[in-house]
């Protein structure tokens, strides 16, 4: 079960062992991925269907890899009426926060007369990768597929596996609901091959997006730069920061929440209230006593997991800052004042009711969030992710003779003798 510590020499081990949370040993996988991803590029459909028919259906038939829009329908319309009001307003939530994102061409002309700017332009082909088996995450759907729609791709094709040929019904539901283009029962790094390859009944995609297992993620690893991905996903995580104010009930249950993830999910509290520490401890174990997933909250809990006392919000801060999470709850009264201090998270949540599950279903901005520390240099994923930037430049003749003595000398410098004549050609 979870600890309470305070030792610096405690922190520092468990910074440890966050650290070696990220680190993956694809050693054992490697190999195989790799020999799948080049049999798919040679082999195509035939190479598919081979494979598929080995991890998830004995029975499938290539010829039915794509699941027809009519059975997205049906899967929607055989929920009842509130999981349908759900996945509708989860939708238009979403929808609308990521329109805020959204980016237009600009253009301006500067002091010497150049015409300078940047193009905006959709991706225009995507593949979003939703993992099957254990669990179904309709959410995921919807977190994929709404800011590309949004971004305006013009196709949107997603792929998942289909272990005996059953794919959970909410995961049709949200894809008819985000009104994919294209549905493939197929998955693993197999999928995500046919994807950046293409094959004969799979279209080839320009980026793939999309959490999976880690042979989803070594394989996005190796068709990367063919094709481009979002990121490569690791163990989900949250750290929260409290003080006196916090209720240790709603503390103690969004600790659990990020818990039950998997086995080396990480939930960290960084409280400065030594008492309310141990009552954030004892709602955990009450609530832990009444929980489904007892045997996965046992592994995260005890090993990847923490309450660490602090002294103030100050040195929570600096310690929430090293973990860089994906998930940051500030449980305070007046959280507003910490922002400017936050330099490394996924997505931050402010105040006593802004709770994680609420930004994994139903607030509107993604779920998909860098893990493991690289909310130091990634973000959320977002409608960027779904477009393309090019500089524009028109020069008058009167700003490139302006500029042609300085280009001159700079590319003479580099010793790009080319250069230099391109631009001083103009003038002469």
């Amino acid at each position: 079960m979870i600890e309470i510590i305070k030792n610096k020499n405690e922190i520092e081990d468990f910074f440890k062992v966050l650290k070696k949370r990220g680190a993956v040993n694809s050693g054992d996988f490697s190999n195989t991925v790799k020999e799948i991803v080049k049999d798919i590029e040679l082999n195509g459909d035939e190479a598919l269907e081979k494979y598929t028919k080995k991890f998830d259906n004995p029975d499938f038939d290539i010829k039915n890899i794509e699941i027809k829009k009519d059975k997205l329908k049906e899967a929607f319309d055989s929920l009842d009426e509130n999981t349908k009001k759900v996945l509708i307003r989860a939708k238009e939530r979403i929808y609308s926060y990521h329109l805020h994102q959204k980016r237009e061409s600009w253009m301006y002309k500067d002091e010497i007369g150049a015409s300078l700017g940047m193009k905006i332009t959709p991706i225009e082909k995507v593949g979003v990768y939703v993992p099957g088996g254990k669990a179904a995450y309709p959410s995921s759907v919807l977190m994929n597929i709404i800011p590309a729609k949004v971004a305006g791709c013009k196709t949107i094709n997603m792929v998942t596996p289909a272990p005996k040929g059953l794919i959970n019904p909410l995961v049709l539901a949200a894809a008819y609901v985000a009104e994919v283009d294209h549905v493939y029962q197929v998955g693993g790094a197999q999928a995500i091959a046919a994807l950046a390859f293409g094959t004969k009944s799979i279209e080839k995609v320009d980026k793939i997006v999309g959490p999976g297992n880690i042979f989803v993620a070594l394989a996005k690893r190796e068709v990367y730069g063919l094709v481009g991905i979002d990121s490569i996903a690791g163990p989900s995580e949250i750290c929260v920061i409290a003080d006196s104010s916090c209720n240790p009930k709603y503390v103690a249950a969004d600790l659990l929440a990020q818990a039950e993830h998997d086995e080396i999910a990480s939930s960290t509290l960084f409280i400065t209230d030594e008492g309310k520490a141990k009552e954030v401890k004892a709602e955990l174990i009450n609530y832990y006593n009444n929980a489904e997933r007892k045997a996965i909250l046992d592994k995260s809990l005890t090993n990847c997991s923490k309450i660490i006392v602090v002294k103030d919000i100050d040195e929570a801060i600096k310690y929430a800052n090293r973990v860089a999470p994906e998930h940051l709850e500030i449980a305070v009264d007046e959280p507003e004042k910490y922002i400017d201090k936050i330099n490394n998270a996924g997505a931050i949540f402010m105040g006593h009711y802004s709770a994680e599950s609420f930004g994994d279903y139903m607030s509107g901005p993604n779920h998909v969030l860098p893990t493991v520390a690289t909310a130091r240099f990634f973000s959320p994923l977002g409608v960027d992710d779904f477009i393309k930037k090019t500089s524009l430049q028109c020069l008058s003749k009167e700003a490139a003779l302006s500029l042609v003595d300085d280009v001159d000398s700079f590319a003479k410098l580099e010793g790009l003798t080319m250069h230099a004549l391109a631009a001083r050609v103009r003038k002469e």
